[in-house]
Order: structure tokens, then sequence, then C-alpha cells
């Protein structure tokens, strides 16, 4: 539903009345993206109230759900990053540094993909979620992550490797 600019009253109105039908939406893009219910309606939250002080402050010239899907996106990006800060301070702390890299070439199973995925650090999940799950190219996650596109590749080569040590681990681990 894409509206014609209009003065920030009407926006918010409009905003207001889009609510009801686009709160399950916003909820559902994150919900499996955060790995949380709780994190999910926490930046669900944030995510309309970002866009009620965006309408605020400026006419929105496509005032949508999809409008709102790139505040939700930015809002998990956040959350992440936040994440990742209070990850390397505790890795920091404990003096775990350093992994190996591998290539990706696997075939997954998607219940234990999700589970190994929600296992790992904020920095390595992020990145993987948004180039893999979101399909978003190396130079999207790179602006949404704040990196550079040669860091992403980095961080994304280092991602992979964690998780595929983490899914073999586990799938070893299960053998009788």
């Amino acid at each position: 539903m894409s509206l014609p600019e209009q003065p920030v009253i009407d926006q918010v109105a409009t905003l207001l009345a889009i609510y009801p039908l686009s709160v399950d939406e916003v909820y559902g893009y994150l919900l499996p993206r955060s790995g949380s219910r709780a994190v999910a309606e926490d930046l669900t939250s944030e995510t309309f109230m970002a866009a009620l002080e965006s309408v605020r402050a400026r006419p929105v010239a496509d005032l949508s759900v999809a409008w709102l899907i790139g505040i939700a996106r930015h809002k998990l990006a956040d959350h992440w990053r936040r994440v990742e800060r209070d990850e390397r301070r505790l890795r920091a702390v404990a003096g775990n540094l350093g992994e190996e890299l591998d290539p990706w070439d696997v075939t997954l199973d998607a219940i234990r993909a999700r589970e190994v995925l929600d296992s790992l650090g904020a920095h390595h999940r992020s990145a993987l979620t948004f180039r893999y799950l979101d399909g978003l190219p190396v130079r999207e996650v790179a602006g949404l992550l704040e990196r550079t596109e040669h860091a992403t590749e980095a961080l994304l080569t280092r991602a992979r490797a964690a998780f595929r040590q983490m899914y073999g681990d586990d799938v070893r681990s299960r053998r009788p």
C-alpha cells in the first residue's frame, strides 16, 4: 500500500491505520531472523517507533509494509551490532581469538541448520542471515553491518566456517 506524500499529521494517521495490517508481517520478518520471540517483539516495537519518528520528521514517499520491513532490517542489524560488541568484549576478556577458514559446500538439514545458526555469535548470525536467508548481495550486507565489502567477505568466510564446524560437531556427536 503505497501512498502519495501527505502532510505529517496525515502520515501519522496513515501509519496508525496500517499498523494492524502490517504488525504481523514485520514481526513475521523478524522472528525467524532474530531467533527469539522476545527479541522479535522488541524489534517490532522499535521498528514502529522509528517509523513514527520518521514520518513526524519528514514526509515519507512510500509509506508501506515494504518500507516498514526496511526499517525492521535496520533495527535487526542494530541489534546484532549491539550483541556483537558485547560478545567481542566477552571474548577479549576470555582471550578466545582466531577462527579457521573453510569452504561452504554442504547440504543442510533445515531444522538443525536453524539451531546452529541460533547458537552462533551475533556477528556471524547477522552476516549469514542477511546473505543467505534474505539473499542480499555482499555489498548490501556490508552496508547493513557498517563494514567494507572486503571485511564482510572475510566475516562471511569465518561465519561459514563457524557454522560448518558447529553443524559438523553436532552431526558427529549424534552418531551411534
